[in-house]
């Protein structure tokens, strides 16, 4: 038998095992004053990109505005227009850096639509690679990331000063 160890997954397995958080995390995490401990890449005038905890894929990415709203049509024009200006830098961003073949962009709209994080939108970036997809996620019901989140963070930061 092959054992493949990936510690840092306790967080996750704990989290989901116990009650849900109270408040909202895209609130709670840009209040902080440890962009790092929050997985916090940029902040704009309106919107900011945090990283994905618990990620489909290394770098994926969120943007999501700083006030707290639940559906795309309660963004203001400039929280808007912003929103989608940082989603296209994203994208090229981390196209260039992590030399994808394509991306997932969306949001779920409701817990329905499987978000997690329900009344607060945000805009999912997810690289793609051809071939991405393995035999993990079928099987065994995990999936694999091949790089610490730390580690990527370390590696986008300097990318997000400006955008």
């Amino acid at each position: 038998m092959d054992y493949m160890f990936a510690p840092w997954r306790i967080q996750y397995i704990k989290q989901a095992t116990g009650s849900e958080e109270v408040g909202c995390i895209l609130c709670d995490y840009p209040a902080r004053d440890n962009d790092e401990l929050s997985l916090i890449l940029y902040r704009g005038a309106h919107n900011f990109i945090i990283m994905n905890r618990y990620p489909y894929n290394a770098g994926h990415i969120m943007v999501a505005p700083l006030r707290h709203c639940g559906m795309p049509d309660g963004l203001n024009d400039d929280e808007r227009n912003e929103h989608y200006r940082i989603v296209s830098r994203c994208v090229a961003i981390l196209r260039e850096l992590f030399r994808c073949d394509g991306f997932n962009v969306g949001m779920n709209l409701g817990r329905a639509a499987g978000a997690g994080v329900d009344q607060h939108i945000h805009t999912h970036i997810v690289p793609r690679w051809n071939g991405d997809t393995n035999f993990m996620p079928v099987l065994s019901d995990a999936k694999v990331i091949n790089e610490a989140i730390a580690d990527t963070y370390k590696m986008l930061k300097p990318n997000f000063t400006t955008i």
